[in-house]
């Protein structure tokens, strides 16, 4: 196993015994979109997990070093990935910011919070990635003030085809920890969930709004 693998299943496990995601094939939870969905997936909970905090952003700050060379500033997503910004701009020595949803109606305005130079190379802290569409949006308020955006570091990806094509459209490059494969492997081996049930997972995975994989 490469590195990476080694780091996916390692943030799989940690997520599951801490139930930031965790499977319930047999009883789907309801999206607000309507979307029913086999899985569960809250990455805050990792803050209040100091074990697998720390592995989140010793992974994080790994990837950043990897994947990003020359990285200046991390910029975290409003909400979700702002502490994980700050704890892995801390540990690289970098400074950290974080970009609103959308610009303030009071006091300077401001969308992006921190300071942040014209030309500056950034990269994007997000804790999951469904569709894409909220972490795009960040990519782009940083790109309107001139900053050169290197990619995005997340904690979780759904692989969504959605999302990996919004990305692409987007020029913007996403690197995960761990992803819904991994963890749906993972899952079945630590007898989360039965075996039988990966497929059914993919099969959501592969296509949200198609329901005929629940009772299978």
């Amino acid at each position: 196993m490469t590195s990476s693998e080694i780091i996916a299943k390692k943030i799989a496990k940690d997520l599951l015994r801490i139930r930031a995601v965790f499977f319930r094939p047999e009883e789907p939870f309801v999206w607000a979109s309507g979307i029913k969905s086999p899985v569960y997936c809250d990455n805050r909970l990792t803050l209040t997990a100091p074990d697998v905090r720390d592995d989140v952003e010793n992974a994080l700050a790994e990837t950043v070093f990897r994947e990003y060379p020359g990285t200046q500033v991390l910029m975290g997503t409003s909400t979700a990935g702002i502490a994980h910004a700050a704890i892995t701009g801390h540990l690289m020595g970098l400074p950290m910011g974080y970009v609103r949803s959308g610009q303030k109606d009071h006091g300077r305005q401001n969308q992006i919070e921190g300071r942040l130079e014209k030309g500056q190379k950034v990269v994007v802290i997000e804790d999951l990635i469904s569709t894409g569409g909220s972490v795009i949006e960040v990519v782009e308020a940083l790109r309107e003030a001139g900053a050169e955006v290197l990619g995005i570091a997340s904690i979780f990806t759904y692989g969504m085809q959605k999302g990996i094509d919004r990305l692409a459209a987007a020029g913007v490059k996403n690197v995960s920890l761990t992803d819904f494969d991994t963890i749906a492997q993972a899952a079945a081996e630590e007898g989360y969930i039965a075996g039988a049930d990966i497929a059914r997972l993919i099969a959501f995975r592969n296509n949200p709004s198609d329901e005929s994989w629940i009772g299978k």
